[in-house]
């Protein structure tokens, strides 16, 4: 069997990297937190830690508990999701590429070597120092770019679009949902609540196109949901045109790799 593809994280943005990938026939295996904080849970394979097994647009995901079931099941066209954010387990030279799609917006040390390839999703990367090739994720003309030198756009702080649209927790405390996943709601409904005492209220009418997972402990400031003003039920179930475009970036910087690997044998 082919060495599977690491991923990092199970968001909605590496869901779709996953989907990409496993459509083009590659072996995936995911690592998450005990706790994932997806927003977009409908379509994050991150969902199978706390289902079990989980569907994004007909790939089914399936938590597992060691290694070994995720190499078995990987090349089985499972995409196994196994509880090890730091890594403890799972050795890296067992991959053919290691993909960071977690989205942390700082610098993460990585060691380079010819393999397995590094892949960085957004700010925090830099081709030649932590990774190999970096990819763009802010929207925009240079959205699913790969560099093999330099960096991305630095992170704006800021989230893409109308900022009304994101929740944000108001509190430290324990989140509590109000409402469901593709669910109308009007300006101003409250969608969730923070420890039974801090409302979370929608700021723009739409659908609610995710929310993270009712019991979770979150800071103030955490963005805990999002709300659609397109108020189009389908969009919530489906991997958004952006996360199919940084999938098919990092697709593109696989299949380069593979190519020059091949020559430099040759």
């Amino acid at each position: 069997m082919t060495k599977p593809i690491l991923i990092r994280g199970g968001g909605d943005l590496a869901s779709g990297v996953a989907l990409r990938l496993r459509h083009a026939g590659f072996p995936v295996v995911i690592t998450e937190l005990p706790r994932p904080l997806s927003v977009r849970r409908a379509v994050s394979f991150s969902e199978a830690v706390y289902e079990g097994d989980w569907i994004v647009e007909g790939v089914r995901a399936r938590r597992v508990d060691s290694v070994a079931e995720a190499l078995s099941l990987a090349g089985g066209g499972l995409i196994p999701v196994l509880v090890d954010p730091e890594l403890a387990a799972v050795k890296l030279a067992g991959f053919s590429a290691v993909i960071d799609a977690r989205l942390l917006k700082t610098p993460i040390p990585y060691s380079l070597s010819p393999a397995p390839l590094i892949l960085g999703l957004g700010p925090g990367f830099t081709a030649g120092e932590n990774c190999h090739a970096v990819i763009e994720t802010m929207r925009g003309h240079t959205l699913g770019r790969v560099y093999w030198t330099g960096t991305t756009r630095p992170d704006s702080g800021q989230p893409e679009g109308d900022p009304r649209r994101v929740l944000r927790a108001p509190a430290d405390g324990v989140f509590e949902s109000r409402a469901e996943i593709g669910q109308h709601v009007e300006a101003g409904d409250i969608v969730a609540v923070i420890s039974n005492q801090y409302p979370v209220a929608s700021g723009v009418s739409g659908v609610v196109r995710g929310l993270v997972h009712s019991g979770l402990e979150v800071s103030k400031g955490l963005k805990v949901g999002d709300i659609d003003p397109r108020d189009n039920r389908d969009y919530c179930f489906l991997v958004s045109d952006k996360a199919l475009a940084v999938g098919g970036a990092v697709l593109e910087a696989v299949l380069k790799w593979q190519v020059e690997s091949e020559k430099l044998k040759g």
